[in-house]
Parts: C-alpha cells; sequence; structure tokens
C-alpha cells in the first residue's frame, strides 16, 4: 500500500515503512486508520525489532531486546527522520503498538514473567516467530514462511491463554460471587481491596463495579450502579472498585495505586462532578500495597480523603479535619 508519510524521511526509511505495513496486513492487522497512524505504527514494530536499514536486522524477545514506550520514541527520532515529543510515551501504548501487541506480533516483558501488565517498566519487542518472518519479506520462501507463521501463531496465542488461566488470581466478592483476576501486583492489591478493606471498612458494603487490566468490565451490577444514579462505566475517571453500603447509603469509591496516581484533588473533583446525580453518599479511597509506595503520592492525595495500606489492614489513614478529632473528647 502507499500512504503519504510525514516528511523527512529517507528512501531507506520508507522501503522499510511500507514492506511493515504490507507484512502487518497479511498478518491479518487491519490497515484502515489514517495514513499518520499506520506510518507511526509501522515504525514502532521497526524500533521495537531494531531495523534501521533492512529486515535480516530484526531482533526479537529471543534475543532479549525490549524497548520501554519512551526508548521508542527516543529510537525513532533517531533512526526515522521523527521529532516526537518525549511526553506521548503513552501514545505508543494506546495507539502505535495496541494492535499489534493484540496480534502477538509485538509482545509485552509481561508475557516473560509475571510483572503487572501495567507496570510503566514494562518494555516490547518482536515476537520470536514474526522476527523470523519479516527477515524472509520478498525472499523465496516468503509465501511458505508466511503460512508457517499464520499456523504457528495460532497454536502459540492458544498455550499463552492456557498459562494465563492457570496464572489467575481468585477474588471472592462480598456477595459470594467467584472472580479471576490477571496476575500482577495491581490485580494482587484489588483482591486485597475485596477480601480485606471491605470486610473491614466498608459496614458490609457490596461490590457493583471490578476492573481487571485484560478486562475492565469484568464485573459490574448494572441494576444497583442505575438505581443509585452512578455514571457511565466508559468514563474514563471510573475508579478500579465500586462498592455500596446500602444500610448508610455511602458509596466507596476506591483506586488500587500500583503505577498510576491517587484520588488527587482534581480526580475527586471530577468525580464529584461526574457524581451530581448519584443518590448516595461518595467515600473516596486510595489503596496501596505498601508505605513505600505511599510515601511516593502521598503530597498528590486529596483532602477529605481515605488511604488504606493492604500491608496494614487494620488501620486507615484519613486526610480529614475534625470529625475525627471528635473522637478523642
Amino acid at each position: 500500500m502507499k500512504i503519504k508519510l510525514k516528511e523527512n524521511k529517507t528512501e531507506e526509511v520508507g522501503v522499510l515503512i511500507f514492506s511493515m505495513l504490507d507484512i502487518l496486513g497479511k498478518v491479518g492487522i487491519p490497515l484502515n486508520g489514517t495514513a499518520r497512524r499506520l506510518e507511526r505504527m509501522a515504525m514502532a514494530c521497526l524500533a521495537v525489532g531494531d531495523i534501521r536499514t533492512n529486515f535480516q536486522e530484526a531482533k526479537s524477545a529471543d534475543d532479549d531486546f525490549f524497548l520501554t514506550s519512551r526508548e521508542i520514541i527516543a529510537y525513532e527520532n533517531e533512526n526515522y527522520g521523527e521529532h516526537i515529543s518525549s511526553g506521548s510515551y503513552d501514545d505508543i501504548r494506546r495507539k502505535d503498538l495496541e494492535l499489534p501487541v493484540q496480534a502477538e506480533v509485538v509482545v509485552k516483558s509481561s508475557s516473560f514473567d509475571t510483572q503487572a501488565t501495567n507496570n510503566p517498566k514494562r518494555a516490547y519487542a518482536l515476537h520470536p516467530l514474526f522476527a523470523d518472518l519479516v527477515k524472509h519479506y520478498n525472499m523465496p520462501q516468503w509465501e511458505e514462511k508466511l503460512e508457517s507463521y499464520l499456523n504457528k501463531i495460532q497454536l502459540f496465542k492458544e498455550e499463552l491463554e492456557r498459562k494465563r488461566e492457570l496464572e489467575k488470581i481468585p477474588v471472592r466478592l462480598p456477595s459470594g460471587i467467584d472472580l479471576q483476576l490477571s496476575v500482577g501486583e495491581h490485580n494482587v492489591l484489588q483482591k486485597s481491596i475485596v477480601e480485606d478493606f471491605l470486610p473491614r471498612f466498608g459496614m458490609g458494603a457490596e461490590v457493583l463495579y471490578i476492573g481487571d487490566t485484560s478486562d475492565k468490565f469484568l464485573y459490574m451490577n448494572q441494576d444497583m450502579l442505575k438505581q443509585i444514579g452512578f455514571f457511565t462505566l466508559e468514563h474514563e475517571e471510573l475508579p478500579d472498585v465500586v462498592a455500596y453500603c446500602k444500610d448508610k447509603n455511602l458509596l466507596f469509591l476506591i483506586e488500587a495505586v500500583h503505577s498510576t496516581g491517587p484520588m488527587s484533588e482534581i480526580r475527586v473533583r471530577k468525580l464529584k462532578k461526574q457524581l451530581e446525580k448519584c443518590t448516595a453518599v461518595p467515600i473516596f479511597v486510595t489503596a496501596f500495597l505498601g508505605k513505600k509506595s505511599f510515601r511516593r503520592w502521598a503530597m498528590e492525595i486529596a483532602w477529605e480523603s481515605e488511604v488504606w495500606i493492604a500491608d496494614n489492614p487494620e488501620h486507615m489513614i484519613h486526610f480529614n479535619g475534625y470529625k475525627f478529632l471528635e473522637i478523642h473528647k
């Protein structure tokens, strides 16, 4: 396919980009985005394969060549005539590599260990099978290699899915419903919130929503959420866990902090705006695995909110004022 590339591309780089797009299309990735989006996707795949001049250079996870999103930006700027801002690193994960990762063309380092899938330090590499495939592009064995790749990658996906199922984290909701969370520290914390925090401080609260790093809408009680006037679950401000205490009409909005931020002043303000039609009284909670992560984010935590630390489950930290001094009278 031919698209108009951004300026400052050498002919050699242009050939690599168009060739990579051709390969991606042949392995089933849809090429229906904008010209710039397709260009960015191709460059990201080239970068994680350490491909500067030709496909024979391709490296993969087997070569232990991984790049973080920030390193991908630096690589593209240095080798492909780009001037991408280092601050746009999140676009690499959410846009440029979204489809290649889904298609297993690119793999995350979390596929090879048990680090959290939302760890900001995770890195990306070409799948070894895909790296081998691109090395044969436009060669006599290309069609044979392509057919073999498509068969092998399907088997790999099935094996990986079985592995992920075995590594699931079981969690039981207060209502008795059993769920399976993906492996990772973020979901370890979510399990603690459900099984340790809510029984101690939730006053009988039932979980109305809990997401997962691989399934944002893992569990939700749509009827009760609608009944109390909760905002749409598709909203970007949605906390990790939402629980409701019917007896006291309290709504717990709980953020499990592993790599992203806590309930900050701005976050709480946005949530309150979204909750204007909600009939329950909101309680904003930030949960941490340990004191180390709490110290990292302490300066950003909003007043009139609560903090719970999983390795000290019997206690809470109240970022509140006079009402908690009353108990000392």
